[in-house]
C-alpha cells in the first residue's frame, strides 16, 4: 500500500494465526503507511478481529512479528471495551485528554490557593506557577477542554456524564470508548466495527471525523456505506492471505468483478482441459508409459487445484449502513 505520506509505520512480517488447528491469517506480509484509510472485509471466521487484535498487541500468540516505528502510538476500539466500573462516562471519556485534564486540574488547583492567606515568597512561587501553567494551556489548546468533550460526547450520544460506568449498556459502554479513544488521537486507529450502536447522525459524524483524520486508520466494518465515504483502501482477508486494494468499497467491488470476469475465462479454458484430460485417462490402456504417468500427475494436480477452488469460494455480503 502507498500514500502520498510514503512513510511506513507498522509492518506485520510473516504474521500467521492458528485458531484449533486451523489456520486464519497464512504468513502475511503487510506495510501500513501513515495516513492511509483501511477497510477490512471477508467471511465471518476469515481472520478481521484476529488481525486487529495482532496490530493491538492485545494478542501474542500468532507466528511471525510485527513492527511499530519508534515514537507512533495505536489505539484500538474493540467489540466489547472493558472500562473501569468505579468510575464515570465523563471520567472516562477525559483518560482520552489526560494529559491535558492534569494541567487543567493542576492550573485550577493554583487558582484556587490565591484565595489562601500566605507570605510575599510563596505568593511570587504561585505567580510563576499559574504563568508556566497558562503556557502550558496555551500549547496544548486546553482553554476549551470541557465544551470539545461535551461536543465528542453529544456526537456519539454519549449518556451524561454523571453516570456510573457499572450501570451502561454494551452499547453505550462501546460510545465512550470511541469518544475516549477518539480524543485520544493515536496514530493508529483500530476499530472494530465502530458504527455499531452508533445512530445515523453519529455515524455520519464519525465519518466526516475520520475523514479528515491524519493518523492511520484500520477498520473492520459490514458498513458498506462507511467503508465507501471513509476508506481509501480495502485489505480483503480471503483464505488466510491478506489482499489489498486501493479504492474505497465500491471500487473494490468493480476491481473484483473485473478479476472474477477474467478468472473466469482461465476457468473455461482450465475446464476444458480437464475434460479433455478426463476422456484421454478413460480411453489410455492400462500399460502406460513415463510420459502417460506424467501426463496423469498432471491432470491429477490440475483436478486437485480445481478442488481446492471449491471449497475456498465464496461471496462477501457487505451489509447495508444505518
Amino acid at each position: 500500500m502507498a500514500n502520498e505520506g510514503n512513510k511506513v509505520i507498522y509492518s506485520m512480517i510473516g504474521v500467521s494465526k492458528v485458531y484449533d488447528k486451523k489456520p486464519v491469517l497464512k504468513d502475511i506480509y503487510l506495510s501500513y503507511f501513515y495516513g492511509v484509510k483501511i477497510g477490512v472485509i471477508g467471511l465471518n471466521g476469515s481472520g478481521k478481529s484476529s488481525l486487529l487484535k495482532i496490530l493491538a498487541g492485545v494478542d501474542d500468540e500468532f507466528l511471525g512479528k510485527t513492527i511499530l516505528s519508534p515514537g507512533y502510538t495505536v489505539g484500538y476500539l474493540e467489540q466489547e471495551p472493558r472500562l473501569d466500573e468505579a468510575k464515570t462516562v465523563r471520567r472516562i471519556v477525559e483518560q482520552g485528554v489526560q494529559a491535558t485534564m492534569d494541567v487543567v486540574n493542576e492550573y485550577n488547583a493554583v487558582n484556587e490557593k490565591f484565595s489562601e492567606e500566605m507570605s510575599e515568597e510563596a505568593m511570587a512561587k504561585l505567580v510563576d506557577r499559574q504563568a508556566a501553567l497558562q503556557e502550558k494551556m496555551d500549547a496544548l489548546d486546553a482553554w476549551d477542554i470541557d465544551s470539545r468533550l461535551e461536543m465528542a460526547m453529544d456526537a456519539l450520544r454519549c449518556p451524561p456524564g454523571d453516570t456510573p460506568v457499572k450501570i451502561l449498556s454494551g452499547g453505550e459502554r462501546r460510545r465512550v470508548a470511541l469518544c475516549r479513544l477518539l480524543l485520544q488521537k493515536p496514530d493508529i486507529l483500530l476499530l472494530d466495527e465502530p458504527t455499531n450502536h452508533l445512530d445515523a447522525e453519529s455515524v455520519a459524524w464519525l465519518e466526516h471525523h475520520l475523514q479528515k483524520y491524519e493518523g492511520t486508520i484500520i477498520a473492520v466494518t459490514h458498513d458498506r456505506y462507511f467503508l465507501d465515504n471513509v476508506a481509501g483502501w480495502i485489505l480483503e482477508l480471503d483464505r488466510g492471505q491478506g489482499i489489498p486494494w486501493q479504492g474505497n468499497y465500491s471500487s473494490w467491488l468493480e476491481q473484483k468483478q473485473n478479476r472474477l470476469k477474467n478468472e473466469e475465462k482461465s476457468e473455461s479454458a482450465r475446464i476444458k482441459t480437464l475434460e479433455r484430460e478426463l476422456e484421454w485417462i478413460r480411453m489410455s490402456p492400462k500399460g502406460r508409459h513415463a510420459k502417460s504417468k506424467a501426463r496423469i500427475k498432471a491432470y491429477e494436480e490440475l483436478l486437485g487445484r480445481d478442488l481446492e477452488r471449491e471449497s475456498g469460494t465464496r461471496e462477501i455480503f457487505i451489509t447495508p449502513g444505518p
